[in-house]
């Protein structure tokens, strides 16, 4: 399945003659998405710290990515505006924000944009759902006939996920609940499945304001994925910060190489270096002697 950034046509409303109106040029979907990823803390050596990434994507515009240590930086707001800006993005703008409804995301849109909606990424909410069908394919081999209904079950739930029917998706969540406990003393990974089922549950319970009618906005071309946001995580963090498994970080150390790693994504690095010091002349290369 292919999600992609939608691009609607401009459509204008009737114009009375003389200073009644204007030309009124509605506002195209802007898209933003967020994820994170982990980095080793130097200060407290077996603990992670989480670095946020994002990547602002506007309809007819190139793409730009900004990133953060949401517990060091104190101008996260300020710094997304500014990337915003650059992009033609007024204050009032309403823009689409979508992450993985983890905790530490889940208000972040509100706090960086006011006028914003924030949409819970399809692809992470259908991970957790094969994940619970993985336990399920065991209880199919202990019982054939019951593992088949609860399997069948955790389909309906998807379905109504995908539909935007949250209430009716967390009944049936509590319905499997209860039905899983046929495989109480049988299945040696029961214990796992159960924590997995309620923690599901409780993904759905906290991001139910985010779950919108998924297949209504894929009918329409609307984005439903924050796949466009995965690549830069990877992409900002995994070679430098992450792949690098023996490399151990500051909050502040990360921060600061991620204000670099990003104004060069973005093709501002050179811009910004200039702005900064206007007088600076960079030398030519000379060849060095054979």
């Amino acid at each position: 399945m292919q999600h992609k950034i939608p691009h609607f046509p401009k459509t204008y409303p009737a114009q009375a003659l003389g200073d009644e109106g204007s030309f009124s040029i509605p506002e195209e979907p802007f898209y933003v998405g967020l994820d994170g990823g982990y980095v080793r803390n130097w200060e407290q050596k077996q603990r992670h710290f989480e670095v946020i990434v994002g990547k602002s994507v506007p309809p007819e515009q190139p793409a730009k990515c900004f990133g953060f240590v949401q517990s060091y930086d104190t101008k996260a707001k300020r710094r997304l505006s500014a990337v915003l800006q650059s992009q033609g993005v007024h204050a009032t703008q309403a823009l689409t924000f979508l992450s993985d409804g983890g905790e530490t995301v889940r208000n972040l849109p509100v706090q960086l944009h006011s006028q914003s909606e924030h949409l819970l990424d399809w692809v992470h909410l259908t991970m957790r759902v094969t994940v619970l069908g993985q336990y399920i394919k065991g209880l199919i081999r202990l019982d054939r006939v019951v593992g088949e209904g609860i399997q069948q079950r955790l389909h309906s739930v998807k379905w109504l996920l995908w539909h935007g029917k949250v209430t009716k998706a967390l009944a049936r969540l509590e319905d499997l609940d209860r039905d899983i406990n046929h495989f109480t003393d049988s299945y040696p990974r029961f214990p796992r499945l159960k924590r997995a089922m309620r923690q599901f549950r409780t993904y759905i319970e906290n991001n139910r304001a985010c779950i919108p009618n998924y297949g209504q906005r894929y009918r329409r071309g609307e984005t439903i994925s924050t796949a466009f946001v995965e690549s830069t995580v990877n992409f900002v963090l995994s070679k430098r910060f992450v792949k690098k498994q023996s490399m151990q970080w500051t909050k502040r150390g990360v921060h600061l190489l991620l204000q670099t790693r990003v104004k060069t994504l973005n093709n501002e690095l050179a811009a910004t270096f200039r702005h900064w010091y206007p007088d600076f002349q960079v030398e030519e290369t000379v060849p060095l002697a054979a």
